[in-house]
């Protein structure tokens, strides 16, 4: 098998993703045109210079629907010869599409693609689209079913995260993102502009500064759901009898914000840097995916870290950064306590509790923010990773070249 190679990553600011969010009169196909026309002019990608354009999105309904991937290459300036998949492995969507990528590069299926993804959170939003797991009696009982912010709330009592451990933790993220914006290190984003070529964002809207006692004043945004009769608690705990109650922890202050935002990777083989004269930045050296428990939910990042590991013949003292999806608090706390992991090394920019969580474009937002960090920082590997909906995790391992 060849090496795939990230040869560049972009992104756009993220916005919030609400009706008064900067980026509301953006449209996901416009937003991912942002990204896709960003790669190309850096990279001068003319012509059918790659194989296809694999795009994560969640909501994949109303503008967001009818295979939004070619969509957005026709709304660029690619050449119309190129493809365009879309695909939903939920809040890991756009990691998945670059794992994709590397892994057909890795296989011979191409020498080049453009992986990534895109949400409009404040245009459609999240659970437009319904599904099954909730919706349909059957599955939702025998998957015993909850919403994420009740899974968190597992998480916290199951592995004993207290709420000002997951205040704390949430503060810490806006104190790594504020800094980190203020020092120029978001070097992924590209602005995006209006018609007329003004600028109508280019910075990440959502950072703010908070404290302890700030949000010790908000009140647990899954209680209620959680303690009605019969409500989601009484759920979980058939599930975990061996909890006493749910703790309800999480709010919105220590989960991640709802977004608007898109991001884009370029990932091929040596020739393909050799043609176009593109230096790659980085090897995709392991990719994992897993299923996990359904009810709890958001612990995947734990196995999908020892699964990628493995396929890299690796241990985790090996990694330099990590970048960890700040789902909720305790999804992160849950991943430091489990690796008893250096928390210096975790997030060093802070993450989506901070900036927001745009589903669809989330991963490639991490990934791309890893490999700035590993730059800047001039470490040598870094793994991304996130928690999924319905019960699954994935990861990546980078490796400068």
């Amino acid at each position: 098998m060849t090496d795939a190679y990230i040869y560049d990553a972009v992104r756009t600011p993220r916005g919030k993703g609400k009706k008064d969010g900067t980026l509301h009169e953006v449209t996901a196909v416009r937003l991912s045109s942002v990204a896709l026309n960003a790669l190309k002019e850096r990279n001068n990608l003319d012509g059918h210079a790659v194989e296809d354009v694999i795009w994560g999105n969640v909501t994949q309904v109303g503008e967001q629907g009818a295979c939004l991937a070619r969509s957005a290459v026709l709304y660029s300036d690619l050449d119309e010869r190129i493809p365009g998949v879309s695909i939903n492995r939920f809040c890991a969507s756009g990691l998945e599409a670059v794992n994709m990528a590397a892994n057909q590069v890795k296989g011979g299926a191409g020498e080049a693609y453009i992986a990534g993804g895109v949400e409009s959170m404040s245009r459609v939003p999240m659970g437009m689209d319904g599904g099954a797991i909730a919706a349909d009696p059957h599955l939702a009982m025998k998957a015993y079913f909850v919403p994420q912010g009740i899974s968190a709330d597992i998480i916290a009592t199951e592995y004993g995260f207290s709420r000002d451990d997951c205040d704390a933790y949430a503060v810490e993220s806006q104190k790594r993102a504020a800094a980190a914006r203020a020092d120029g290190r978001f070097k992924s984003i590209v602005p995006v502009t209006d018609q007329n070529g003004l600028t109508v964002m280019d910075q990440d809207e959502m950072i703010r500064e908070t404290t302890m006692q700030t949000l010790g004043g908000l009140n647990p945004s899954f209680k209620a759901m959680g303690e009605a009769m019969p409500g989601f608690d009484a759920v979980a705990l058939l599930k975990y009898p061996h909890l006493e109650r749910i703790n309800h922890v999480h709010h919105a202050g220590n989960s991640s914000g709802i977004a608007d935002g898109s991001a884009a990777v370029l990932i091929g083989n040596k020739e393909f840097g050799e043609r176009h004269g593109l230096k790659p930045r980085a090897r995709v050296k392991a990719t994992s995916k897993v299923g996990t428990d359904p009810t709890i939910m958001l612990t995947g990042p734990v196995p999908a870290t020892e699964r990628v590991l493995q396929a890299a013949g690796m241990s985790f003292g090996d990694i330099d950064l990590f970048e960890v999806n700040e789902a909720f608090a305790s999804v992160v706390l849950r991943f430091i306590q489990a690796f008893d992991a250096d928390t210096n090394k975790v997030n060093v920019n802070g993450g989506a509790i901070a900036m927001g969580h745009p589903l669809g474009g989330t991963g490639a937002m991490i990934l791309g923010a890893l490999l700035d960090e590993m730059e800047r920082s001039d470490k040598e590997t870094g793994l991304a990773t996130l928690c999924i909906g319905s019960g699954m995790g994935a990861a990546t391992i980078l490796e400068r070249v």
